[in-house]
């Protein structure tokens, strides 16, 4: 695992399927499927981004809920369909020329383990399986789809010292 403080974090990167939702997958009668995600989660993103800070969302399943809720919170880095969440984070960071240890990802699954063991702060859900969490420099006591980012970003933005600007937003 590369170790960084937390506060030299400018990009978060997500998994979706347990991160951002509970990790369940609803399909309706129509083979519709549905994902429930967290408005703390939302928010939280989006304080992260109105501090100057960047989010992408590597997934290896495709989903128009997540294309949605991505383009509601203005993220514009959205990779699906990649099994291979290594070379996608090469690509990214070579897009956007950032180093590794300026970025942290936040996991939940064994697939996510190649990309936490790479950047410099990875991030555990509460309810990540327990190889996850032993690899996390930091675990969430909530659970994906319950919080768990909004959680993970106040963390990060308390390292930098900017919480109490991130509070003022809504003063």
């Amino acid at each position: 695992m590369a170790e960084t403080d937390a506060d030299q974090i400018e990009l978060l990167i997500l998994d979706v399927d347990g991160v951002l939702t509970d990790g369940g997958i609803q399909i309706d009668d129509h083979g519709v499927e549905l994902k429930r995600f967290s408005c703390l989660d939302g928010l939280g993103l989006r304080i992260w981004q109105a501090l100057g800070y960047q989010v992408a969302i590597i997934t290896g399943r495709h989903g128009m809920a997540v294309r949605h809720r991505t383009r509601e919170l203005d993220i514009t880095h959205l990779i699906q369909g990649r099994m291979d969440k290594k070379a996608a984070l090469a690509e990214l960071l070579r897009d956007l020329k950032l180093s590794p240890s300026q970025v942290a990802m936040i996991g939940d699954d064994l697939p996510d383990l190649p990309v936490m063991r790479l950047v410099g702060y990875p991030i555990a859900v509460g309810s990540a399986v327990k190889e996850v969490q032993q690899e996390a420099a930091f675990v969430t006591v909530r659970g994906g789809g319950a919080g768990a980012v909004r959680e993970a970003v106040e963390h990060l933005l308390r390292a930098k010292d900017r919480w109490e600007e991130a509070v003022s937003i809504f003063e």
